[in-house]
């Protein structure tokens, strides 16, 4: 990689998306602006449009895969919903007013960088790279299309009565790391 001073972690703050660009304009100092522009937009894209992995199958965050995406989870959420069944009655209570997370297995879209970076085959090169090292995503909720979307599923026509919420968060896989932004920016534990 030319021009790269470190080997830590690229951050891409997909809430702010211009914090990515000065990250960027920092860790390759030779890019010219445009170039180094272009490659934070990708980058974010990539994050936004982060491909869902659940069981083992890739799915990509457009309209054709919603469908099968919610259909796979739903049996997950049927099996949470089927163990508050067997709770008494005094424990109903709180086991429906208390929310389950369930875990949402990202890998940033290379497909969407790359149509940022169009014919650029020398940044999404250097996205290649950038993406095979690691990227550290600060986000919020709403940042990431796939927790987005299953955050607002209506789960009870998929998958019917639900007793308890369901919550979605989003986990990036290795090398990613994924760090949930709370209000005012600020990164939440976990």
């Amino acid at each position: 990689m030319r021009g790269k001073d470190t080997r830590s972690l690229i951050t891409c703050n997909l809430t702010k998306p211009e914090s990515t660009f000065d990250t960027i304009r920092k860790t390759y100092k030779d890019l010219k602006p445009t170039d180094a522009a272009l490659l934070a937009t990708a980058l974010v894209e990539a994050g936004r449009m982060a491909d869902a992995v659940y069981d083992n199958q890739s799915y990509a965050w457009k309209s054709d895969t919603y469908d099968a995406m919610t259909t796979a989870v739903s049996r997950e959420v049927t099996q949470v919903q089927d163990t508050v069944e067997d709770t008494k009655k005094a424990k109903l209570k709180a086991a429906e007013e208390e929310a389950v997370t369930l875990t949402v297995h990202l890998k940033p879209s290379m497909a969407a960088g790359e149509r940022i970076l169009g014919d650029r085959n020398d940044l999404k090169t250097l996205m290649g790279d950038i993406l095979q090292e690691g990227v550290e995503f600060l986000y919020s909720t709403t940042d990431i299309g796939w927790q987005w979307t299953l955050e607002r599923v209506n789960w009870t026509t998929k998958s019917g009565e639900m007793k308890r919420h369901i919550k979605f968060r989003a986990d990036f896989l290795e090398p990613h790391v994924g760090m949930e932004l709370g209000p005012g920016g600020k990164k939440r534990k976990r």
